[in-house]
């Protein structure tokens, strides 16, 4: 798989018929999301543009908008939207160990590591953790250094620092 472009625009140019592909924006306290789905499950969100124009409406990306705006109100801590994960084996044992990471709390690299099994393969964590296609929902900003530190979010660390500050100012709230 090395050198393997697993982007999401490469996977839904590549696996999917793009005319059961949706996708809209969504304004967010961060700035603007990209969301992407298909018929049944949320593929992506994006603080990049990465794919086409907006199109019709579809339930999973209003499923999506809703289950959005309960965690920016602070009133839902546990998103339940279905999912459709196109990755290597390895990424998405990551991405799922992500999901078990409790509202308003961290865990380093490391700890994933050790989590899914593989306690060297940290770097290879961060890699994966840079890959998630569905940020936000699969909280790849509550992974941070071992030392403590803010260390690498696709949206940039003043957006990582945001969602944890919300998390931990609202962990109470439900």
């Amino acid at each position: 798989m090395r050198g393997r472009d697993l982007s999401l625009p490469f996977i839904l140019y590549t696996l999917c018929d793009m005319s059961t592909i949706f996708s809209t924006t969504y304004e967010s306290p961060l700035g603007t999301l990209y969301l992407t789905s298909n018929r049944d499950a949320l593929l992506g969100v994006s603080f990049d543009t990465v794919m086409l124009d907006e199109n019709a409406a579809n339930p999973v990306l209003d499923m999506a908008k809703e289950q959005l705006d309960a965690y920016f109100n602070g009133t839902l801590q546990q998103f339940t939207i279905p999912l459709e994960l196109y990755g290597t084996a390895f990424q998405q044992n990551v991405w799922k160990a992500l999901c078990t990471i409790p509202y308003g709390r961290v865990v380093s690299y490391q700890d994933i590591a050790i989590a899914i099994g593989n306690p060297k393969a940290v770097r290879a964590v961060g890699m994966a953790n840079n890959k998630n296609p569905i940020s936000i929902i699969i909280p790849c900003h509550r992974v941070i250094g071992k030392q403590g530190s803010l260390v690498g979010y696709a949206g940039g660390l003043e957006k990582k620092q945001w969602l944890l500050s919300h998390e931990r100012e609202n962990q109470s709230n439900i």
